[in-house]
Order: structure tokens, then C-alpha cells, then sequence
């Protein structure tokens, strides 16, 4: 399907419209039915649907059936080409002038910033471990968009467990992280929907992003094992995850390839 360069921007000028397209960067790779979009842009249904399909026309958005819903995924290679008409085209090829986003210059340790709404379990779960698997490498934070005012103590309990020092995780605001005096991020992940939904500020130094949600724990009810059950399941699959970013060749990868393959972990 060719895009045309001047339905992409105009499609786009409409700020309903893009701030769907921006909610599906948000949580890529997922792919939300629309019900979702809708709920978490507070849109009617009947206005949703005008919007996404002007979007699927632009070739913005892609579409699949599952059972009997439909969901909508952000194509990025459809950004990505309109990227590189304003570079190629418009700028004549001179990235020093147009490139929105100029290699990072590497330093020492890279700072790795994990997103939850309450910065109480998942996120916490995740800077834990980034810490014992390569706390050399990377300096670890985590944060939450409405944190609690304590750690989950179930979460908690988890990393003891396992022998992890809980003695430094707390809960905290992302405001935090958005002052002028806050360590710029390289990487900033967001662990559960809700923060990925949220809109954000722009985070200092333009760090590389990707979705790596998972359902809360805490949400679970039941037995004191059930309980425990969903809480190691988190911290499995977060500890997946983690064990592939640390993994990556970094030495080797440019933005786009780093890119690529933090969104392929989200898959684990």
C-alpha cells in the first residue's frame, strides 16, 4: 500500500486523530480492540470509528480479527517512511539538520527508568532485578503515574524470597524523573497499561520506549497461594524480559535495531 506523504501529515493535523495514533505508539507492539481505545481516550464509539478509519486509510494503523474483535496496531514502518520523506526529500538527505533523534553518545552506565501506576510491584519487580542481573552496566530507577505509598507487601515478600534487598525500593512519583535535575533516561519502560495510556511528558534526551505490559497481580483474588502464584508469575516473566534487554548487543545495535528489539522482548 503507497502512502502518500501529504495524507500522512494531514491525516494526522487533526488532533483527535493523532492522539489515538499516539495512544497505539504508546502501547505498541500490543494491538487494543476498540472498546479499549475508546476508554481510555474517553471517545464515543460511533467518533472512535470515524477516526480509525481515516487512520486506516492513511496506512497508519493496521487491523486484525481475533474470535470476534477487531484490534488496531500502530504501523511504524508507515512513521518510519514518512520519517525519512522529511529527511530524504524535504531536507535533501542532511541529517545533521532534520535527524529528530541524533545517535546518543554513549556513556559509562545507561540509566533505565521501569513506569507502573503504582510503582508498588511490577515496576518494582523490574528495577530489582535489572540491578543483581547488571547493576554495573545500568543505573536503575523506577517510578509510578500515581504511586502508592508503600511497596506491595506481597510483592515484597516475593523478592525476600529470593534474596533480593528490598531495603531501597520505594514508591515514587514520576514527577520525579521529569525535573530539570533528573538523570536523562536511555531507556524508559511502562509495565502496565494504565501508565502506557497516560500522556506523558516528553522525557529529557528523547530515550528509547516500549511497552512491556503484563496484568497486575494485585488484582488477583483468592487464596493466599493463588495469590503468591500471580505475584511469581509476574516476577517470571518480568525477569524474562529483563535477562533478554541485558542480553542485547549494545555495542552493536543502532537506535533503530535497539528499538526494534526492546519491542520484540515485549513479547515474552
Amino acid at each position: 500500500m503507497e502512502i502518500k506523504p501529504t495524507e500522512f501529515f494531514q491525516t494526522l493535523g487533526h488532533p483527535q486523530r493523532i492522539e489515538v495514533f499516539r495512544l497505539l505508539v504508546r502501547r505498541y507492539p500490543d494491538a487494543l480492540a476498540a472498546g479499549e481505545i475508546a476508554l481510555a481516550l474517553d471517545v464515543k464509539p460511533s467518533t472512535l470509528s470515524v477516526y480509525l478509519g481515516a487512520l486506516l486509510r492513511a496506512g497508519l494503523l493496521a487491523q486484525e480479527r481475533r474470535g470476534t474483535s477487531l484490534l488496531y496496531q500502530a504501523r511504524i514502518e508507515t512513521m518510519q517512511g514518512a520519517l525519512a520523506f522529511l529527511v530524504d526529500d524535504c531536507c535533501k538527505g542532511r541529517t545533521e539538520l532534520c535527524a529528530p533523534n541524533p545517535e546518543p553518545q554513549p556513556h559509562a552506565r545507561q540509566n533505565v527508568l521501569f513506569l507502573c501506576t503504582a510503582n508498588s510491584a511490577r515496576s518494582l519487580f523490574a528495577e530489582a532485578i535489572l540491578h543483581r542481573l547488571a547493576g554495573d552496566s545500568f543505573a536503575v530507577f523506577s517510578a509510578g503515574t500515581h504511586p502508592a505509598l508503600e511497596p506491595n507487601k506481597n510483592a515484597m515478600a516475593v523478592l525476600l524470597a529470593k534474596r533480593y534487598d528490598t531495603g531501597p525500593l520505594q514508591s515514587k512519583s514520576t514527577a520525579k524523573f521529569l525535573a530539570k535535575d533528573a538523570p536523562k533516561m536511555d531507556f524508559v519502560f511502562t509495565l502496565c497499561d494504565q501508565a502506557a495510556n497516560e500522556d506523558c511528558s516528553v522525557w529529557q534526551g528523547a530515550p528509547l520506549s516500549s511497552h512491556w505490559g503484563l496484568p497486575d497481580p494485585a488484582g488477583v483474588r483468592g487464596s493466599d497461594a493463588e495469590v503468591r502464584a500471580a505475584y511469581e508469575v509476574a516476577f517470571e516473566r518480568i525477569y524474562q524480559r529483563v535477562q533478554g534487554f541485558v542480553a542485547l548487543p549494545f555495542e552493536t545495535l543502532d537506535r533503530g535495531s535497539q528499538q526494534k528489539a526492546v519491542d520484540t522482548i515485549a513479547r515474552l
